[in-house]
């Protein structure tokens, strides 16, 4: 029997899909930074059903303020009696949605204006380029805290405020990709048969970009992790949602650095550390992945 045009395309994206699991297996450190990163997003994601969330609460609070690592605390409690097993535990889920929703928020914009500027150029790229210089110009986290400061404070304010200062790396990295990519003769053959601007992006500039975008979105994450950690640190988070950098900032305002309460901050510091790392890992491979002349440097 012979085979329909669509087995022949999904037998081709199977092979392709096993081919590009095989280079990114061959790499031991993006394969360790994604077992770290899918242990941490499953405690995250089960947290409501392995702990007891009312441990959070100031004022049901079990133990006494910062009290060392004990068997009944792990990792001992902060200076409201809260376990900092418990917090930490809590703060990944807070650490992670915000670092992937502004990740994302800054990709698709970066990808829009990058894709936009290349395609259509002239006064559209002018306009646009004119546009990301101006946000690269101004320092990303100082613009963020003032986006911070302005909006009301929220979980969503943060992602808005990372998401919309942290895309024109993006852009420029798309638009350069997007020139590449119609220079080349297909592309000139698809406008010879009078395909639109829709059917040359959406049918051969975004397929061809998107794995770049997938690979730099995991870089991404990371940096929006370190952002949100610091935003927090400074006091511009959410203040009824636990996070990364808000137990930061407790364990200064509180003394507990100066305190000798090391186990206050170190779980906190050495999760935004291990899981910045295994995205960076991830990312690194990811590019060996859709790009062939990085495999054999590593």
């Amino acid at each position: 029997m012979t085979a329909t045009a669509g087995q022949i395309v999904r037998a081709r994206r199977r092979a392709r899909a096993a081919e590009a699991w095989r280079v990114f297996r061959a790499d031991r450190a993006g394969l360790a930074g994604l077992v770290v990163l899918v242990v941490v997003g499953l405690l995250a994601l089960f947290a409501p059903l392995l702990t007891d969330a009312g441990g959070l609460d100031v004022t049901r609070a079990p133990g006494r303020p910062l009290q060392a690592p004990s068997g009944e605390f792990w990792l001992g409690t902060d200076e409201s009696g809260r376990s900092v097993l418990l917090l930490t535990w809590w703060g990944a889920r807070v650490s992670l949605v915000v670092g992937l929703s502004a990740a994302v928020l800054s990709v698709l914009i970066g990808t829009v204006v990058g894709v936009l500027a290349a395609h259509f150029g002239g006064w559209t790229s002018r306009v646009l380029l004119r546009f990301t210089d101006f946000f690269l110009v101004l320092p990303s986290l100082v613009l963020a805290i003032a986006l911070s400061t302005v909006l009301a404070r929220g979980l969503w304010t943060i992602v808005l405020a990372i998401g919309v200062t942290a895309w024109p790396p993006t852009a420029r990295m798309v638009r350069a990709q997007t020139l590449t990519i119609e220079a080349r003769p297909y592309i000139e053959r698809a406008r010879a048969l009078g395909a639109g601007h829709g059917h040359v992006i959406g049918r051969h500039v975004l397929p061809a970009v998107l794995p770049l975008v997938f690979a730099n979105t995991t870089l991404s994450v990371a940096s929006a992790i370190i952002a949100e950690s610091t935003l927090s640190f400074l006091g511009l988070g959410d203040p009824s949602m636990v996070s990364w950098g808000s137990m930061l900032k407790s364990a200064m305002d509180t003394g507990a650095v100066t305190g000798g309460a090391w186990w206050y901050l170190l779980p906190p510091g050495l999760g935004i550390v291990v899981v910045v790392l295994g995205f960076t890992l991830c990312g690194r491979a990811l590019e060996a992945v859709f790009n062939p002349r990085l495999r054999g440097r590593r």
